[in-house]
């Protein structure tokens, strides 16, 4: 038998040359990954870089407490008052304790809770949160029926229901008030019906309250073969804005409207009950003229309270536009996969057609990780713009929903002492993440000139991130709930974009003195009113607004004795000077145990759920039998209307509902932690490797060629 052939040294030398080759691509290729211009998501990751918590992952079996939800709203004026009612039905043979995630407006003041639980009706208390949360839970394992409020954003609230008895139904009831919006003479109404699944950075994750925070921002996903009949919604509006309303519309439900007198109108949704999957939103006008000025009034224990709406004049639209440098910055993490990404990359390429000449522009990507477009801005020249949509077009929806360093790569400012130039970032996202007071940080630290304008894109965005984000970079906002909307929606922003309306806004009062909030009083787009919140001994004299329109002064003079009454002002006042305290917060002016201290004793005094203070009530008959257990369940919520199951989950559904109670230090073992953008070190490790092996063969190719 003859021996096997073996190659030659030319044969050895090509074999080793593509060896080297192959590595060394290899080496380029890993290690490239670190600044990838497109996102390299983990398929077999849950949420592709989503932080979930075991037991509140994707819910496959239908929970054994059913929720119905029903919203009562009565529109006064300019102020809206809601009562929220939770019928939360036990189905099964156990006693249950249920729990449920569920939105409100960022700017709304929770102040009531009542539980209905037979014929009696239970009222409950506000006390500060750790107090509560120990009544509710002492209450729980006497076998009493409990209900607990307790908000963990500002447009987040948790409700749980303890001892609900086989085939028992138990009712919670919560009431809250909020400011209507208004907008270049529009009027909306915007009720949260939904709260999108929360990206937690796993940075964020420091100890055992930012783990049980994660927690508690999360909530089971029904899946989509469950359907949509999880927690239907009905909704009814009585609508009496003050005038005659025109133009009523809903742009996301069928409605059916009944009038009510000359002014009055009653709405409610055509097909009874619908989904909690998308936010409901009332828009409507004067039929005259557009009213520019609103002035509401309350007296609560021997103090005075006034909400004061204002609408500048608009400005001169033949004023020649001031040179921009536009930073562009766009999200493709995984929950923008589906009809979402779509109308966020419709929207960035409306906005690159409307650059001119003069200005400077670039555009940031961003998922798990992050691509500058440009290194820095540059012209808007046809060459450049038309790079920009091929960038726009080829992008995808997947990874986490990392906004931190995009936020702090767009405020980078390479002129900030350019006064000609006006520096504006405009931000495509649902804004569904947790850590949101690091966006307001770094704005309040490193946003110099630049103003801040978010589009929430989306059936359910993160509306107290684009408020709260805008508010702090001086800019406005705005909510793009479908494509068909990108259009009318995103000429009307990139139009107030193109110079303030006012800006060096100052307010006097020359009768007596009034704590007034906002503090930090913003810039006025087209349209926007500045709506002012007040507190004092009295009403008395005039409030005057004044501020510069170009480069002319403008002014304002209202009569506060012309305010009408109004029942919620004193709590709208108490909330929005909470936010305030956040803002200081957030802007490194006050630490953490005083603003803590200002929240509370703000929802003591005026008897509204916050960070700190939660409503509880406790029905005093004991229920369930000694010796019988209680099962817990978080109830699952439906993906956002639009949201592409396959894209956030990467196909798979592996995780259920529990039911059991998981406390901070099992949440902490529980953690499915990112894999993208967070093995940085395993990539360079993997290069380095490859590189190693292909040096490897090319010293070993020189020696064979000395040999």
């Amino acid at each position: 038998m003859s021996p096997l052939p073996f190659p030659s040294r030319s044969r050895h030398r090509a074999f080793l040359g593509l060896f080297l080759l192959i590595g060394l691509i290899a080496a380029i290729f890993l290690t490239s990954r670190l600044t990838a211009s497109e996102p390299e998501g983990d398929p077999d990751a849950i949420g592709s870089g989503t932080l979930m918590l075991r037991g509140k992952g994707v819910a496959t079996a239908l929970p054994a407490m059913r929720l119905g939800t029903d919203m009562d709203v009565r529109v006064s004026g300019q102020i809206a008052r809601v009562r929220v009612t939770q019928a939360f039905r036990n189905s099964s043979t156990q006693w249950m304790e249920a729990t449920y995630l569920y939105p409100l407006p960022d700017d709304g003041a929770v102040d009531s809770l009542k539980m209905v639980v037979g014929q009696r009706v239970i009222i409950g208390r506000i006390k500060r949160r750790e107090e509560a949360r120990a009544i509710y839970e002492k209450a729980r394992e006497e076998g009493k029926k409990a209900g607990l409020v307790e908000s963990e954003r500002p447009n987040m609230f948790r409700n749980s229901v303890a001892n609900v008895g086989p085939g028992e139904t138990v009712l919670v009831a919560i009431e809250y008030q909020a400011p209507v919006r208004q907008l270049g003479g529009e009027y909306a109404l915007r009720l949260p019906l939904v709260v999108g699944p929360r990206y937690v950075p796993p940075h964020t994750l420091k100890d055992g309250a930012t783990v049980a925070d994660a927690g508690n921002v999360t909530a089971p996903l029904s899946h989509p073969a469950l359907g949509k009949e999880i927690n239907p919604v009905s909704i009814t509006v009585r609508l009496d804005p003050g005038f005659v309303p025109a133009n009523l519309i809903s742009p996301y439900h069928h409605i059916a409207v009944e009038q009510d007198g000359a002014q009055a109108r009653t709405i409610k949704l055509a097909d009874g009950q619908v989904p909690a999957d998308r936010d409901f939103e009332l828009r409507w006008r004067s039929a005259s003229a557009d009213p520019t000025i609103g002035l509401f009034r309350q007296a609560v224990d021997g103090q005075s309270y006034l909400m004061a709406s204002i609408t500048p004049p608009s400005r001169d639209t033949k004023a020649p536009a001031a040179p921009r440098e536009m930073l562009f910055v766009i999200d493709n993490s995984g929950s923008m996969g589906g009809q979402s990404m779509a109308a966020a990359k419709e929207s960035l390429l409306y906005a690159l057609d409307t650059l001119g000449p003069q200005d400077r522009f670039n555009v940031i990507r961003f998922d798990d990780t992050m691509t500058r477009l440009f290194e820095r801005s540059v012209p808007a020249s046809a060459d450049q713009i038309a790079l920009a949509r091929r960038f726009t077009e080829g992008l995808e929806a997947n990874g986490g929903t990392e906004m931190l360093p995009a936020l702090e790569a767009a405020l980078e400012d390479a002129n900030p002492a350019d006064a000609r130039t006006v520096r504006q970032i405009v931000f495509l996202t649902d804004g569904d993440l947790s850590n949101e007071k690091e966006m307001m940080a770094a704005i309040a630290a490193k946003g110099g000139r630049s103003r801040v304008f978010m589009v929430g894109i989306g059936s359910a965005p993160n509306n107290y991130l684009m408020r709260r984000m805008s508010e702090a970079g001086r800019g406005t906002y705005t909510n793009i709930g479908s494509g068909e909307e990108v259009a009318a929606k995103m000429t009307a922003l990139l139009d107030r974009l193109k110079a303030p309306v006012v800006r060096d806004l100052k307010v006097s009062v020359d009768g007596a003195p009034l704590d007034l909030t906002p503090r930090r009083l913003p810039d006025l787009y087209a349209g926007e009113p500045l709506v002012l919140l007040g507190k004092g001994d009295a009403l008395s004299g005039k409030l005057t607004v004044s501020g510069m329109i170009g480069d002319r002064p403008w002014s304002q003079r209202v009569d506060l004795s012309q305010a009408v009454d109004s029942p919620a002002v004193a709590k709208l006042w108490a909330n929005r000077r909470i936010a305030d305290v956040e803002a200081a917060r957030a802007a490194g002016e006050t630490d953490d145990a005083t603003a803590d201290e200002a929240i509370a004793q703000l929802g003591l005094s005026y008897s509204i759920v916050t960070r700190q203070t939660s409503l509880v009530a406790v029905d005093e008959t004991p229920s369930r039998p000694d010796g019988v257990g209680l099962t817990r369940e978080e109830l699952p919520l439906l993906l956002p209307a639009g949201w592409d199951f396959d894209t956030l989950f990467g196909g798979q559904a592996t995780h259920v509902a529990a039911k059991g109670d998981m406390q901070p230090a099992d949440q902490a073992e529980a953690m499915d932690l990112p894999q993208t953008a967070t093995g940085y070190a395993l990539l360079i490790g993997q290069g380095l490797l490859c590189l190693l092996i292909g040096l490897a063969g090319l010293v070993w190719m020189r020696r064979e060629a000395r040999a």
